[in-house]
């Protein structure tokens, strides 16, 4: 996360979307940086009948959209606010001018942007081979150790409802609800409170 006061020294905005709010849509052109400071984002395709397929949430404090930006197209999906959502925003040249004249900015984005195109590649696998166990598995481990870098058993509270779970993993809800309540018999995930830890 790039600092935010560094973001509006070169000119960022802060803007509020409510619940339900698109930031971008599929197909628009990559214009700015964004980088939520409070709230959460959803990136999301929806399928010629309408079935929706999320790409990745995003919480508070990590940016989104930026392959699009750097990569000079438009967006392949579309940005939702989960929640009432505080985002920076920070047009494309000045975001570019700020990465030219801080390099260890620019590694640290490219790290972030290397560990994402590593999880898309895994999830692609696994979508295609893997049940339903393993990719809930999976999923919540990328988020536990590779994001939130917790070690503990059950030390992570898992951050997203099940319909989340579901979106990301290609399951149906019904079917992530019947894979959680299994991997707790099997003592691989732990509940307490409707609310699932790793």
């Amino acid at each position: 996360m790039i600092d935010e006061e560094l973001l509006v020294e070169f000119g960022a905005k802060k803007i509020i979307f409510k619940k339900g709010d698109i930031i971008f849509s599929e197909g628009e052109p990559a214009n700015n940086y964004y980088q939520i400071s409070s709230g959460q984002v959803k990136m999301t395709n929806y399928s010629e009948e309408g079935k929706e397929f999320t790409q990745g949430i995003f919480d508070s404090f990590q940016s989104f959209g930026e392959p699009p930006l750097l990569a000079d197209i438009n967006y392949p999906a579309n940005a939702e606010a989960l929640c009432d959502t505080i985002i920076i925003q920070l047009h494309k040249s000045k975001f570019l001018d700020l990465l030219t004249k801080f390099p260890e900015i620019h590694l640290k984005l490219t790290q972030t942007l290397a560990k994402r195109l590593y999880y898309k590649a895994i999830m692609v696998s696994e979508i295609s081979n893997y049940d339903a166990e393993h990719r809930i598995i999976r999923i919540i481990d990328y988020l536990k150790y590779e994001v939130h870098k917790k070690k503990e058993d059950f030390s992570f509270k898992v951050p997203l409802t099940r319909q989340q779970i579901a979106d990301l993993t290609g399951l149906r809800v019904e079917t992530v609800i019947r894979a959680i309540k299994s991997l707790q018999k099997k003592e691989a995930l732990f509940i307490k409170e409707r609310k699932v830890y790793r």
